[in-house]
């Protein structure tokens, strides 16, 4: 439910320059660099936990103001030197921004595609050469921009002509030959964008096989409420139902079952990450109430039922898988509840590692990559 986070530009406030050179070098942009001590105490009720040992921030994290009227909520590393991140302008009527890197954040490339005012890119993903981001929002502010050359180069994909839907995320299988896009419901039901054809073209799925879902719905908070894994794509909702919803057939059918993080008008599950389609991690909150921190996570280690797992000591916009199913790290950045969490155990117990956190995160091996507000990007 997009709304809620749109209207986070006027919470964030004020007027800010943008900083938009075509090549941005480090050294021109504000950048600091951190060595961020690792929490030795578990989160609230675990505090048997073991420490982590997938740390990514305890060997320091270095962070950098790309464009300080951006806020960042689409994030995609695509390697140890290459990552992506997506934004939308906290100017009203400003343009969505696109940056890229391939030298492990020395320099960052302004990669926007034209004509963006007014949009919100909060999701982007890359698969080889093609790169897909994903503006939301009711009616034609949904769109999907695709680009095989870099980001030198866009084409609109797809662009909604309905205006009862309003798309959140998007996820691709394997490859990218095949890939989803997930709105709010239309008629009562989640609606599912499908393509089988690396993006150039787009179709709305069938409803037949969608269990009913009316006021529930995906958050846009960091691009991950829907993911893949193998076969498998999952769906994290929120609203009068907090959910994770399964397919293993492309998006034509889905099961649904309770995830365990409470259910609310701006709260439920937020983002979800997969090792494999059996076992998985959910994060959330309550954007209305972000310090409320209790019940914020959840897991599974058979893809079908979900066990609520330990607290976050802030709000779970993002998770990511670290190494194997065991370690993820979670982050959130909303309303003063700040914060990045590492699991070793698959999400059963969690333990705050830093202070810093962000909207969405990503890693490859055991180079991490954050994204967040006023154009802060971070990565060890």
């Amino acid at each position: 439910m997009s709304g809620l986070d749109k209207g986070e530009a006027a919470e964030q406030g004020g007027r800010m320059r943008r900083l938009g050179a075509t090549l941005i070098p480090v050294a021109v942009l504000t950048a600091l660099a951190l060595t961020l001590p690792a929490s030795t105490s578990a989160a609230p009720g675990h505090a048997g936990a073991k420490p982590a040992k997938h740390d990514p921030f305890k060997d320091g994290w270095t962070e950098t103001v790309l464009d300080a009227d951006q806020n960042f909520r689409g994030l995609e590393a695509v390697s140890r030197k290459e990552a992506w991140v997506t934004g939308e302008s906290l100017t009203d009527g400003g343009p969505a921004r696109v940056f890229r890197t391939t030298d492990r954040g020395e320099t960052w490339t302004d990669v926007s595609p034209a004509d963006t005012a007014g949009l919100s890119f909060r999701d982007v993903e890359v698969h080889g050469k093609v790169a897909h981001v994903l503006a939301i929002g009711p009616g034609e502010a949904s769109r999907i921009y695709r680009s095989t050359d870099g980001g030198a180069s866009w084409t609109e994909s797809f662009r909604n002509t309905d205006e009862k839907a309003f798309y959140d995320c998007m996820a691709f299988y394997g490859s990218g030959r095949r890939g989803l896009a997930v709105s709010d419901p239309v008629d009562g039901k989640l609606r599912i964008l499908s393509t089988d054809d690396r993006g150039r073209t787009w179709e709305v799925l069938p409803s037949k096989g969608m269990p009913a879902s009316d006021a529930e719905f995906g958050f846009a908070a960091s691009g991950d409420c829907l993911v893949t894994a193998g076969r498998a794509a999952f769906i994290i909702t929120g609203g009068a139902k907090s959910r994770v919803l399964k397919s293993v057939d492309r998006g034509l059918t889905w099961t649904a079952v309770e995830s365990g993080i409470p259910a609310g008008d701006a709260a439920g599950g937020f983002a979800g990450a997969f090792a494999s389609p059996h076992r998985g991690i959910a994060v959330g909150g309550d954007f209305a109430d972000a310090k409320d921190t209790a019940d914020t996570t959840a897991y599974t280690r058979n893809g079908r039922t979900w066990t609520t797992g330990g607290d976050l000591t802030h709000v779970g916009e993002d998770v990511t898988v670290l190494h194997g199913w065991r370690h993820a790290v979670a982050t959130g950045d909303y309303d003063g509840s700040v914060g990045s969490s590492i699991t070793s155990d698959g999400g059963a117990t969690w333990q705050r590692v830093s202070d810093l956190g962000y909207h969405a995160i990503d890693c490859v091996g055991k180079v991490c990559w954050g994204a967040g507000s006023k154009g802060r990007v971070g990565h060890n």
